[in-house]
């Protein structure tokens, strides 16, 4: 069998793409120098979440959300990266939820009746980060005058840029690599504050990979050679931890919070 392997969650230029796709070879070198043998193709574009629940697929990086509504069972907890951007504090991420920084929003409760764009039903920073942010001022089960799904975060971007929406929740890791590799991506915005924090998002491997293999990594991870740290420092990667599904429920957690609050859906 060839095993695949991917990293998407974060291809916001063919820089990154390229540094995740390095630091993708570099690991599979090291379960190569371990004994493994199998073939490895990457996959620059996959079906999501498809791929993440294939039986072939050896390595990739998953939204926590998908993983606490029912990921989980098709893959294994490798590692979570600390990232070194504003709103990553050790190995969790927050959303910045980004306005234009014309305009009348001073205050998240001044978004009452705005439109909100969000990139994915499925995503963490992009939905449930945000749902939570705004249930406890939601009314009858509604907050937004409306809601824009956009497809990605640099879309959402786009949409409250144009005025064709007034407010997204912006992974702070995207932010960070898009305020790094494309500035201008960002003109006209600012962030009117965070949302609560919960793990980053992890590396995992298929159901059907070896344990062995799934410690090998997370050793290689945890405890990095020198070049592996400085692969990892091209993604702005500071260092791995070891996280569990303890440390995932956070964010199913915040969804919880928000249905408490009779706010079930982003609305």
């Amino acid at each position: 069998m060839t095993w695949k392997a991917a990293f998407p969650m974060y291809n916001v230029s063919a820089g990154v793409r390229a540094g995740y796709e390095a630091l993708c070879a570099a690991l599979v070198d090291v379960l190569r120098a371990d004994g493994f043998r199998g073939a490895v193709e990457l996959e620059r574009a996959p079906a999501l979440p498809h791929f993440w629940k294939r039986p072939d697929m050896l390595l990739s990086q998953t939204c926590g959300y998908p993983y606490v509504t029912g990921l989980r069972a098709h893959v294994g907890l490798v590692a979570t990266p600390a990232y070194a951007f504003p709103g990553c504090e050790g190995s969790g991420y927050s959303s910045a939820i980004v306005v234009r920084a014309d305009g009348a929003i001073g205050a998240l409760a001044d978004a009452r009746g705005c439109v909100a764009a969000a990139n994915d039903i499925d995503s963490h920073s992009g939905m449930n980060a945000l749902r939570h942010a705004v249930a406890p001022l939601a009314r009858d089960g509604r907050f937004f005058g409306a809601l824009r799904w956009s497809g990605s975060h640099r879309a959402s971007l786009s949409l409250v840029q144009t005025g064709e929406a007034d407010l997204a929740a912006i992974d702070c890791v995207t932010l960070g690599y898009l305020r790094r590799e494309e500035p201008s991506s960002l003109d006209g915005l600012a962030i009117l504050c965070h949302s609560a924090p919960s793990p980053a998002l992890p590396f995992v491997t298929g159901a059907a990979v070896p344990h062995c293999v799934r410690q090998c990594l997370q050793r290689a991870l945890l405890t990095p050679s020198a070049e592996l740290a400085s692969l990892m420092a091209a993604v702005s990667i500071r260092a791995f931890a070891q996280c569990g599904d303890d440390h995932y429920a956070r964010i199913g957690a915040l969804a919880h919070e928000a249905r408490a609050c009779g706010y079930p859906q982003l609305a």
